[in-house]
């Protein structure tokens, strides 16, 4: 099992919201536009969209093909020095994010975002930067495998993205990944060591592409004095193939072996167990038969504190189950969902980041999870696929202005939704 500890992050606990007005005029307008704004919000919601039935495809339709896709991924940088231990706090601050899904118009614009025929998306994450950063330990949701040095690019159904993509994670604050995925083998075993590698050389930890049988075990979190195991496992693989001979490779997803996992990384120090799963029917807001079944087995085990759910591309309910606590799908954090044309709706642009609290730090009893958070966000396509921060931009008459309808409708999707969990405004 590998030990590491996460960068130290800002411990400061007022929310980020984006824009401060200076000037008497613009007070005025920030006024005007929130009246309007809470008007929005509390109009009933208008035809509410039929939900994707149980088994919705994972996926419809090639995403438009990155042009001339020749292209091949950079060569992994040098390695940098661990981040230094943190000291123990009487609380701490975790998020964690859904599906980083990097369809090619994303490469496209990351392309125009760099220069000198290198990528950048790390202006897709701006907005939500300080939010990530505001944690004590940020975990983000990598779908894809990125593309292994010398080869090219591909996108739906089977990925092979920029390498880039982890480089921007890191950049913004993410110190940990849950990478098992359906997509995990699309570019093979190749494709699992190039992803793994990049993570490594950059710095941050992952947990579902093992290069090594120990690599499969929980890995183990030291955050703020409190010892965090993590586990990811995957509901199954599309159109890649995990070897016969190296099961190891990816975890699927059996309650019995996460159960013993979960014992495993407590017997080796965890103090709390997270597991992320890739799981559930793609489309649905409501969690499955499956999803709930495997939820109840986990809770019964006492071993595991939370579950998080990615693969629905869609947001799903928080629950209690016993005194573990479940996100179903957070949604997806970053992506091109709705490609044109599909049978996508608008709501594959909503997501979740979820907050939960470590309290309790010291206490003879041990730490424990506080009520969990959710904060909706949305990616803003028109400028750039900017991951925006639905509260934040809110508060800004600039983004009201040019898309304020659209904002104050995912709100209220995601709320529909989540609601309960979801600060006010």
């Amino acid at each position: 099992m590998t030990s590491t500890t996460p960068g130290r992050r800002p411990t400061s606990r007022s929310r980020f919201v984006g824009f401060r007005p200076k000037t008497t005029a613009l007070m005025i307008v920030l006024l005007l536009a929130t009246t309007a704004i809470a008007a929005a919000l509390s109009a009933p919601v208008g035809g509410a969209a039929s939900e994707p039935g149980v088994g919705a495809p994972a996926m419809l339709g090639p995403a438009l093909a990155h042009a001339g896709a020749v292209r091949t991924s950079p060569p992994i940088p040098p390695a940098q020095t661990p981040p230094a231990p943190t000291t123990s706090k009487k609380s701490l601050r975790l998020f964690f994010t859904g599906d980083v899904l990097m369809h090619s118009p994303l490469w496209s614009q990351a392309a125009r975002n760099g220069s000198g025929g290198a990528f950048d998306f790390t202006p897709m994450f701006a907005d939500i930067r300080p939010m990530i950063e505001n944690a004590d330990l940020a975990v983000c949701h990598l779908e894809t495998p990125i593309a292994p040095p010398g080869e090219a690019y591909s996108t739906d159904p089977r990925y092979g993205v920029p390498a880039e993509v982890i480089d921007a994670v890191a950049a913004v604050g993410f110190d940990h990944c849950s990478t098992a995925s359906n997509h995990t083998f699309d570019r093979g075993v190749a494709g699992v060591d190039a992803t793994a590698n990049r993570f490594d050389q950059l710095g941050i930890t992952q947990r579902g592409m093992a290069r090594t049988p120990a690599e499969r075990e929980p890995i183990l979190l030291h955050v703020g004095g409190v010892t965090i195991g993590h586990i990811s496992a995957t509901y199954g693989f599309d159109l890649g193939v995990r070897p016969v001979d190296q099961p190891w490779r990816s975890n699927l997803i059996d309650p019995q072996s996460l159960i013993d996992d979960a014992r495993l990384a407590r017997e080796r120090g965890a103090d709390l167990v997270v597991v992320s799963l890739h799981w559930g029917n793609s489309g649905s807001h409501q969690a499955s038969v499956s999803q709930r079944a495997i939820a109840e087995q986990l809770a019964a085990s006492g071993q595991i504190d939370l579950v998080i759910g990615h693969h629905a591309h869609v947001v799903q309910p928080i629950e209690q189950v016993g005194s573990m606590w479940v996100a179903y799908g957070l949604g997806d954090f970053v992506s091109n969902m709705p490609p044109p044309g599909s049978i996508w709706t608008e709501d594959t642009r909503d997501g979740i980041v979820v907050e939960i609290d470590i309290v309790d730090v010291d206490a003879p009893s041990g730490p424990r999870f506080t009520t969990p958070v959710a904060h909706p966000i949305w990616v803003d396509k028109s400028a750039g696929w900017v991951v925006r921060d639905v509260a934040a931009a809110l508060a800004r008459p600039d983004l009201v202005a040019r898309v304020g309808g659209e904002l104050v409708a995912s709100w209220k999707r995601t709320t529909a939704v989540v609601g309960a969990w979801v600060p006010p405004l």
